[in-house]
């Protein structure tokens, strides 16, 4: 039996998730789905300019494994952009790299991944209460593979759209 994969640590969530061809209708595409570690690794990379180990250094895996996400993020990105599909961002197997608290006074504050590893706040630093609360967005946190949407609509029926999918029309 084989290890559960690593959890990939990411510092970025994209706002658009989703890219089209121009001029072509979304129920004439396939679409390329690119996981949300995928896009971290080519922001790494091909954004900020940083070394191989360095990036797996700030995704907490090793190079190879790094490599090996980074060639797939590639490859699905040029197999979109030269033969016309979609691109999805969605789904993966990564957690944040800070996580966001806030109190019952309304205060909020980011705390760093490896703080939360060594030991969780327990109070507010800006009013000392004890009252805090860890705040998730819609999309954040621990997403494996096969659960929610992290694997549907990649190879669509013609005809269907991502209304058809989620409910929810882009």
């Amino acid at each position: 039996m084989s290890r559960p994969p690593k959890c990939r640590r990411i510092a970025f969530l994209p706002e658009v998730t989703y890219f089209k061809p121009a001029g072509i209708p979304l129920r004439a595409l396939e679409e390329a789905c690119l996981s949300i570690e995928e896009a971290e690794a080519i922001r790494l990379k091909d954004i900020e300019s940083l070394g191989q180990e360095q990036c797996a250094e700030k995704m907490s895996i090793s190079r190879p494994t790094f490599q090996r996400v980074l060639g797939s993020a590639r490859q699905k990105m040029a197999d979109a952009l030269l033969n016309g599909k979609a691109i999805r961002i969605e789904g993966g197997n990564f957690e944040m790299a800070l996580r966001r608290f806030r109190c019952v006074d309304g205060h909020e504050w980011n705390v760093p991944f490896e703080a939360m590893i060594a030991k969780p706040p327990q109070f507010c630093p800006a009013c000392n209460t004890p009252e805090i609360a860890p705040l998730q967005a819609p999309g954040l946190g621990r997403v494996r593979r096969g659960q929610g949407r992290a694997r549907r609509g990649r190879h669509r029926e013609a005809g269907s759209t991502p209304a058809d999918d989620s409910g929810v029309s882009r």
